[in-house]
């Protein structure tokens, strides 16, 4: 079987609310898809229609070149974690996965696994009931790792984890991929996709912004910009606008420039004897290389300043 998640032309309504306008996307082996996008945009339909959870107006989504209800052990095929609370809370973590593992012909050795896998063994005979959030996360993923599926589709993993629970998810996920896999990570957090993900799917108002790999759109997302830090800020704001260029406050000793090579506002600034400790080619975020892809495609936006108190 195919690692990969093909969606085609996908469209969705309920009632009066377009959620899906025509989503098309193909989720690939061998690296970590990020799936990303404002409320309202689209992700968790998509993932339930990939799953058979919601059926699509039109279009269609296939594992391994075949849809879901069409997988007789789906847990073979594809992983999933939408939502780490569906679980019976007074069965505890090893029961939850030995009644899901039953379910698909699997025996209780695969289960062990799972549970070693994801660093629960020393609570795996405790009710999952009273899990933190970030355990039932990791129970969720071993649950997703079940029939070791060469597909895995995990929403917003990180939700709740500590510190050392991120950085174990960040590494878990890219050996995932290594093993050539196809992994789909929907997460807000634009931060950690910068340091796991290898492409990303930008989603907007029920459709793709952009499908691209994550080095591209924080180049693009760049721009030929530079950074400059200067302790005579309106002096070298000053200095670089006269000569054409677009200049934007980062912080209080730090400006943005565009518009001009970082040799020529260096030469500016020298010959206006401007004091400056830095230029440097701008490297622009994830999460700034996301925010200008989705400036128009936000559904609920806070309003500040005197809009705001009316």
């Amino acid at each position: 079987m195919q690692a990969t998640i093909e969606v085609i032309g996908l469209r969705k309504r309920f009632g009066q609310t377009t959620a899906l306008d025509g989503m098309s996307f193909t989720v690939r082996p061998g690296q970590v898809t990020g799936f990303v996008g404002p409320n309202g945009a689209g992700k968790s339909t998509t993932m339930r229609v990939i799953l058979g959870l919601d059926a699509a107006d039109e279009g269609s989504a296939l594992i391994g070149g075949q849809p879901y209800k069409s997988l007789h052990t789906p847990l073979r095929h594809i992983g999933a974690l939408l939502d780490a609370a569906a679980l019976q809370p007074s069965r505890s973590a090893r029961d939850h996965l030995l009644w899901l593992a039953h379910s698909q012909g699997l025996g209780a050795k695969r289960v062990d696994e799972v549970i070693e896998q994801v660093g629960l063994r020393s609570v795996a005979r405790r009710k999952a009931g009273g899990f933190s959030l970030g355990m039932r996360q990791r129970l969720g993923i071993a649950a997703a790792l079940l029939g070791d599926p060469p597909v895995l589709m995990l929403d917003e993993p990180v939700n709740g984890l500590d510190p050392e629970g991120i950085v174990w998810i960040r590494g878990f996920l890219r050996s995932l991929a290594a093993e050539g896999r196809a992994v789909l990570v929907s997460s807000h957090l634009m931060s950690e996709l910068q340091d796991t993900a290898g492409h990303l799917v930008v989603v907007g108002r029920g459709r793709v912004v952009a499908d691209t790999s994550v080095a591209d759109l924080i180049a693009t997302a760049s721009n030929g910009r530079v950074t400059l830090r200067t302790t005579a800020r309106s002096e070298a704001m000053a200095t670089l606008a006269h000569a054409g260029a677009t200049v934007a406050t980062a912080d209080r000793d730090t400006l943005t420039v565009s518009g001009l090579a970082a040799e020529r506002v260096v030469a500016l600034l020298n010959a206006d004897a401007v004091p400056f400790s830095e230029v440097a080619a701008h490297r622009a975020t994830l999460e700034e290389a996301y925010m200008d892809l989705t400036r128009d495609a936000v559904e609920f936006r806070a309003t500040v300043g005197r809009e705001a108190a009316r």
